[in-house]
């Protein structure tokens, strides 16, 4: 019997992806919840979809590609709603400085002009990389924002990575490791001397590429130029549909049941729940991993500080709806992220009604907290003071004062992993470890090789492969 610890969209893609290979009935996903999906969450409220999650997935490489195609497997690619790259959500992005808004370069005119709050065109910084002397790092690993400062000066590292890391993982650029987002830049950097340098090089030597065999649904999101992509009925529709699947096959879902240890004996795994325990001869968690840890602890400490030391932050989502669309220039982009260096509790807007727009309503999502999520809110803040954080920036902001229709507030509690400096080492020596003691068990979900939809899918998949 195969146990998968988690129903989030990875634990629900490992039973999907074992279910393929195994006898159905012989899979366990056990979800400590009263519902699946994970942080996967859509909410109709009247005429108005808030997602209270993830709110688009990216269709680019090898993890874009095998959604779409899971996707397709599952019957949903009518369901798709792309966003092209010449819509504005996709081409006007924004940043909060000096208690302006300023649009990020998306194209090379952009990039050939000066524009607040750079200092200089952004061209010039990138050109400025091939005369930037090689840094060889000892322990291999610094922080992006170190990273992108060395090669690319400051402004680039503090108005156009620091607010990415805000809005990829509500983290710190300071903390965050380099092969979290920039892994290939640092790795032509340390081969070659520079990112350009070693760009030119590769160029030459690798002109044949393995190419990504793509299923029809990805060939169409290529050959469409899609940005990102939605569902009709909201994101949840993924999860919800794998569940329906899954159901279907006979696979044994089981909710309201949180793991409390796991215990190694003899090539089998002895699991105890809330109200009852399993033994099983594999453990597939998608699990946080410091949710993992507690369940081994016992019996294998040093695992546990490992998966210790991959800390969460929170982030509280804010959905607001006000009637009506509402006439603003501003509002015709994706939405706008905030640098932590201007010290405001929110980490961006994002403008659902220009992404999916609608006649009837203006709808917002305001991220806040994140890595300072207790620093500006506390350990137990009420939702009122949420909401009221929202609006205050919206106003301030956005100019907009009109009375909000409806609005939804979560504190999403540990929803996302930090990838800090050191994180590539953390990583092996999990593995290492879990290889070292012939432990029956495989990892997979946000912790570990990329927080987002398309990541955690792509690590179920390998985990599962991994496992048979």
């Amino acid at each position: 019997m195969k146990l998968i610890l988690g129903g989030g969209v990875s634990g629900l893609s490992a039973a999907y992806y074992l279910s393929q290979r195994i006898s159905p009935s012989k899979i366990y996903l056990v979800e400590a919840s009263n519902r699946f999906g994970g942080w996967i969450q859509s909410k109709q409220n009247g005429n108005v979809l808030f997602e209270l999650g993830p709110h688009t997935i990216r269709p680019k490489g090898e993890p874009g590609a095998n959604t779409l195609q899971l996707i397709e497997q599952l019957n949903l690619s009518n369901e798709v709603i792309p966003i092209h790259t010449n819509h504005p959500a996709a081409k006007n992005r924004m940043i909060y400085v000096n208690k302006e808004l300023h649009l990020l370069p998306s194209n090379l005119y952009g990039a050939l002009i000066k524009r607040k709050p750079f200092s200089k065109p952004l061209l010039m910084s990138v050109l400025s990389e091939l005369f930037q002397p090689q840094k060889q790092i000892p322990d291999g690993d610094e922080s992006i924002y170190d990273f992108i400062e060395r090669r690319f000066g400051k402004d680039v590292a503090e108005y156009a990575i620091s607010p990415l890391i805000c809005g990829i993982c509500a983290g710190d650029a300071k903390e965050i490791s380099v092969h979290f987002l920039a892994k290939s830049l640092f790795e032509l950097e340390q081969k070659h001397g520079g990112i350009i340098k070693g760009t030119i090089k590769e160029l030459f030597q690798n002109s044949k590429k393995n190419k990504i065999e793509l299923c029809n649904l990805a060939k169409r999101a290529k050959s469409e130029k899609w940005s990102v992509y939605s569902l009709k009925s909201g994101l949840e529709t993924l999860p919800l549909t794998l569940v329906n699947n899954l159901q279907e096959k006979k696979v044994n879902l089981i909710k309201n049941s949180p793991c409390t240890s796991l215990e190694f004996h003899d090539n089998k795994i002895f699991a105890k729940f809330k109200d009852q325990s399993l033994i099983s001869d594999h453990v597939i968690s998608s699990l946080l991993a410091n949710k993992t840890a507690p369940l081994v602890e016992k019996q294998h400490p040093e695992l546990a500080e490992y998966l210790y030391g991959i800390p969460s932050v929170t982030v509280g989502v804010v959905n607001i709806e006000f009637k009506g669309a509402i006439k603003n220039d501003k509002l015709n982009a994706f939405g706008f992220l905030v640098p932590p260096s201007q010290r405001i509790p929110i980490l961006g807007i994002i403008f659902d009604s220009c992404c999916f727009p609608s006649n009837d309503s203006t709808v917002f999502t305001v991220m806040m907290g994140g890595k300072w999520f207790e620093e500006y809110f506390g350990t137990d803040p009420s939702e009122q003071s949420l909401l009221d954080v929202s609006k205050k920036y919206i106003q301030e902001i956005l100019n907009i004062h009109n009375e909000c229709e409806s609005y939804e507030v979560n504190i999403l509690k540990d929803c996302i992993p930090q990838y800090t400096v050191g994180h590539v080492q953390r990583i092996q020596n999990i593995y290492k470890y879990i290889d070292k003691h012939d432990m029956p068990l495989t990892l997979c979900g946000t912790s570990y090789s990329g927080v987002g939809v398309n990541d955690v899918i792509l690590s179920a998949k390998n985990a599962v492969q991994k496992v048979l």
